[in-house]
């Protein structure tokens, strides 16, 4: 895939790849759908909110309908959300908005299943956040619902499978640019409490139900809400599921009478041998969120905004390094991984091009709305992200056993 002898390689791919998410003709910081897309958000909450802004950038886009079973959450949407009709019930919605194209699901983990089925049924596209579900069996059965959905499109909310910058260098990590796969690392740290109040004058259930992350009998954990996209980075990657996994956690931070760890450490394997660990935790924010892998003539890291690759010294010259921009990283020179490059290098705004100019969050919807309009395929479906989901489920109860567990490989069977 490369080709050393040719200067131009590092913009010609960076540009290809960035075209594969994007129409090549707006670049990455505006998308136009081919045809009006009619949404309806399910789930209004922080994520939700979030979507929505991600959403406001991409023309041809209304959002139609807001559903939350909170009342405040609906009228806030509603207003974000301009010209919207709010639902406190997503069954209500299905039935009065016959003509709603597409239903983005944003509600808590554990509530995914039923959701996205009732939509299925209702004939309307999907796009599920990530985690898929809380459960093996949950993410089952919206595997096999959306495979029996005939022409509807399924997405699951991996991100970094959208993300230019981590599809540009999935292409070196796949070449020998980086060659054999050694070690992968990940970690998510970030100083913040999960624990979130609920409305005033709020009973005991429903304070409960404001802080289902906290809640062990339906939580993923810090392996679920946090690591699953990291690790499906590295299952993309490396286009293998681990084998088994190692997990250990505690309440380090925050003691507030909480069970669900806010430290884990998980270290998974491989048919080859060849490892993963991941560490995350929500009582310190050094280093933040970042993936690196390892191989034989370099590393990759990963910042979901940012990318850069570290050559070993030993490693041969393919010609197209002496152009790339660079940063210094301690005694480590990276080469910045640039998506769109080519666009950029015409405009000569080729180092001001570092880094993404939208969250991932974007690319991942937007690719979205290129399958639901362009009948092109997902950058994740219902059974690639019930994989990786399953495998932080497995993860989490790794954690809360602190044991090493076999990860089944009939489990990725749909």
């Amino acid at each position: 895939m490369l080709n050393p002898n040719r200067r131009e390689f590092i913009l010609q791919s960076a540009g290809a790849l960035g075209a594969v998410a994007i129409l090549p003709n707006l670049g990455l910081g505006a998308y136009r759908t081919a045809a009006p897309v009619s949404v309806g958000l399910v789930g209004a909450g922080r994520q939700g909110r979030l979507i929505l802004a991600e959403l406001a950038k991409i023309e041809q886009v209304k959002v139609a309908a807001i559903c939350d079973t909170d009342a405040s959450r609906r009228e806030s949407g509603s207003k974000r959300a301009a010209g919207s009709e709010a639902f406190a019930d997503h069954k209500a919605m299905l039935d009065k908005l016959k003509d709603l194209s597409a239903v983005v699901i944003a509600t808590p983990t554990h509530l995914h299943k039923q959701i996205a089925l009732d939509c299925l049924a209702a004939g309307k596209h999907v796009y599920c956040e990530a985690p898929l579900a809380h459960t093996v069996e949950d993410c089952r059965a919206i595997a096999a619902a959306a495979a029996g959905a005939g022409k509807q499109v399924f997405a699951c909310g991996f991100e970094g499978r959208s993300n230019p910058i981590y599809k540009l260098a999935r292409t070196f990590f796949r070449s020998d640019a980086v060659r054999d796969f050694v070690s992968a690392e990940a970690q998510s740290f970030k100083k913040e409490s999960w624990r979130f109040p609920a409305p005033p004058g709020s009973d005991a259930a429903r304070e409960k139900a404001e802080n289902w992350r906290l809640d062990p009998a339906i939580s993923t954990g810090l392996a679920g809400e946090l690591g699953a996209q990291q690790f499906d980075v590295v299952h993309w990657y490396l286009n293998k599921l681990p084998t088994s996994v190692f997990g250990t956690g505690a309440v380090l931070a925050q003691n507030d009478g909480r069970e669900v760890a806010d430290s884990i450490h998980c270290n998974f394997g491989f048919e080859s041998n060849a490892r993963f660990a991941f560490s995350a935790s929500v009582g310190n924010s050094y280093g933040g969120r970042f993936e690196v892998l390892r191989g034989t003539n370099a590393a990759i890291k990963l910042a979901w905004t940012h990318g850069w690759m570290f050559k070993e010294a030993d490693a041969p010259t393919q010609g197209w390094e002496v152009y790339a921009n660079r940063q210094q990283f301690f005694n480590d020179e990276g080469i910045t991984l640039i998506a769109d490059a080519t666009k950029l290098a015409e405009q000569g705004n080729l180092k001001e091009g570092v880094g993404l100019p939208n969250k991932s969050l974007y690319y991942a919807l937007a690719d979205f709305l290129m399958s639901v309009t362009e009948n092109k395929p997902v950058a994740c479906d219902a059974a690639t992200g019930a994989k990786s989901t399953i495998v932080a489920i497995l993860a989490n109860q790794a954690v809360v056993k602190n044991q090493i567990l076999t990860i089944d490989p009939a489990l990725f069977s749909f």
